[in-house]
Order: structure tokens, then sequence, then C-alpha cells
């Protein structure tokens, strides 16, 4: 995620100019907040800064912030805390990266081996994120496109039902029992799959999907009964509801749990986490972003996160986009810290995808 310049003025979402000192004081706050997680004052402020002002300036200051939306009193007494339109503008202008530790690198490195199948990267690259930052790591799956067919496999079940064993990207195996229109024989059935493996390995599912929409579309009378059979197997094995499609993988959720104050609290954030469509779409439009992507709280616009903060980057396959990985916290979370690892796990998990494709 690249930094803007720090220049002596800059302006927040109000329009309004911030000069270089009154950035200087609320960057303190919001550094002091995430670390710290209680309301700061203006003495302690004052007492921070690295230039001569008085805490009566600095309170000053803060109530021209507040005016801007960007700090809040939680309560009368108490000094202020970042609003969400605070914690925006301190991510976009004023934070300072902390570099990657070299042994977090190689941490991630070494667990993100090029031997492992592509099932297993997105599950360590989760649980790397949610034991690296304590939060949630949450990994899509491949997009269908980066998914491969090697191999397809019927066997006979009952009446018109048919057991699909379906490979693909070498290693990974999805069962699927499909209803056919037909009874079909075991012989019928191999040959089937022949003739689909020949045709196919090799091929994306989404790319299989198509070719096999556009033969659906063709007058059937004028198949042979090899292909005939071939469209009502393959289609259902094939079909867009398929648990290959974009899916995702999530560690960490115990914890946000000891975050949480009441078992309603708790059931919510449980759920969000079970929501696949949900999840998917929301991690799916980090994927249009150029580098590391932030939600903060309620600009998802899903309301079970709207407590919470999304640090999320896209991966690629082979120089195509192919899924997103992030990781959800409070929105009091030390984005300094989490930002890199968040971006550097994006990277390297594509290089170990790569292999797997090559």
């Amino acid at each position: 995620m690249s930094t803007s310049e720090k220049k002596d003025t800059t302006q927040s979402k109000t329009g309004r100019s911030i000069d270089k000192r009154t950035q200087s004081l609320f960057k303190i706050l919001v550094e002091d907040y995430l670390k710290h997680g209680t309301p700061i004052g203006s003495k302690h402020v004052a007492d921070r800064a690295f230039f001569r002002i008085s805490s009566a300036t600095v309170r000053n200051i803060m109530a021209s912030l507040e005016d801007q939306g960007l700090v809040v009193s939680p309560h009368t007494s108490a000094g202020k805390v970042p609003t969400e339109q605070g914690l925006r503008f301190f991510v976009d202008s004023l934070i300072s990266m902390e570099p990657l530790d070299r042994r977090v690198v190689a941490d991630l490195s070494e667990s993100l081996r090029e031997d492992l199948s592509p099932k297993e990267l997105v599950e360590k690259a989760s649980k790397l994120l949610a034991d690296l930052t304590c939060f949630v790591g949450v990994v899509t799956t491949p997009r269908p496109e980066q998914i491969e067919l090697r191999q397809i496999q019927f066997l006979p079940l009952t009446q018109h039902k048919v057991l699909a064993i379906i490979v693909v990207n070498e290693r990974e195996v999805q069962n699927r029992v499909i209803e056919t229109e037909k009874n079909y024989s075991n012989i019928e059935l191999k040959e089937v799959a022949n003739y689909l493996n020949q045709e196919f390995s090799g091929h994306s599912l989404m790319a299989i999907r198509q070719q096999l929409l556009d033969s659906m579309r063709q007058d059937q009378q004028e198949m042979n009964r090899l292909m005939q059979i071939a469209l009502d197997v393959a289609a259902k094995s094939f079909a867009q509801e398929s648990e290959l499609d974009h899916d995702f993988v999530f560690h960490g959720e115990r914890n946000l749990l000891g975050l949480l104050s009441s078992s309603e609290e708790v059931q919510v954030l449980l759920d969000a986490f079970r929501s696949k469509s949900s999840m998917v779409d929301l991690l799916d439009r980090c994927m249009a972003s150029e580098g590391v992507k932030l939600f903060i709280g309620s600009e998802s616009g899903y309301e079970p996160l709207g407590e919470y903060s999304l640090i999320s980057a896209k991966y690629e396959v082979e120089g195509s986009i192919a899924g997103a990985m992030g990781v959800i916290g409070p929105t009091r979370m030390p984005y300094q810290k989490v930002i890199p690892i968040v971006d550097t796990a994006a990277r390297l998990l594509g290089k170990a995808l790569d292999h797997t494709h090559s």
C-alpha cells in the first residue's frame, strides 16, 4: 500500500485543510488509541508532541477535529477517540508502516511451500494470517478459471443417480452425486468419462461449463448417443453451484470472540463468517483494487462486520487475479503491522500457487 507524500496541509473528507501541526497531534492520538484502546486526553497528546504546545491549545485543536468528524468524546469528561472517518484519514494520509520482521517473512515463505496443493495452501495461508495477527484470517479459493480438470470418473449408484469423481489441479478430489435423466450402464459411463478426459483434461472448469452450455443449445436429436449421455452427466457435474466454485476458508474466529460482551454478539459474528455469499462477495470486491484494500467499520456495507475492519489484498496466479485474502479484526487494530503482513502473504501465496500450475 502506497502512502502519499506528507504535505504541510492535507484535506480530510470534509474538504477542510489540516495543517502539519494538527496532523502530528492527530497522529499521536490515533496511534496511542490503537495501542491502548482508551480515550486519549489533551495533556497526554501535548506531552507526546515533539514540539512545545500547551494542553489547552491541544484541547482547542481536538475540538476543531471533532467539528470535522475525525474524533469524538465517548464521555463528557473523557479524552478523544478517532471516528471511522478519522481512522480512514489516518490510514490514507498519516500512517507509518512498520517493516515486516525477516523472521515473519521467512515463516510465511517456509509455510507456503510449493509442494502443497492449492487447497492446502489456502488453508495454510488463512491460519498463518490468524496466527500472525491474532485476528481472523480469510482466504478465497482460486476462482473457477484457475481450477483445471485433470480427470473425471463416473460410477453408477442407483436408478437415475451417478457418482462423479472429479480430480482438479493435480490432487484435489471432489465427489458429487448427480441425478440423470436416464439410467446408464457402467460401460456407457466409462465411455463418457474417456471422452470428457480426452476433450477437457487441462481445461478450466469455467471454459468447460461454457462449452457444455454451447453444446446444449444444439439440436440434441442430431447428436450421437455418447454426446447425449456426456451432456446429461457432465453438465450436472460441472454445474455452477459446484463446491469446486469460488469459496473461502477462515481461521482465528476465537481471537475475536474474547472481545465480545454478549452471546448475541458472538452469534452475529459467527453467522457472518458462515454466510458464504456475503463474505465471498465482500472479498471479491477487494480483487478490483490495486494493492491493499481496507474496509473500516461500516464502509464494507456488510452490517455484521460494522464494528470491524477488513484489510485485504488480491493474489495472482500466472499473472491473472485468482482470489483474495485478508484479516478481519476490530477497527482498533494495528494497521501499520497488519497491512504489510497481508500484502506479503498475498504475494507469497500467488508465487506458491504458480508452481502448482506449472
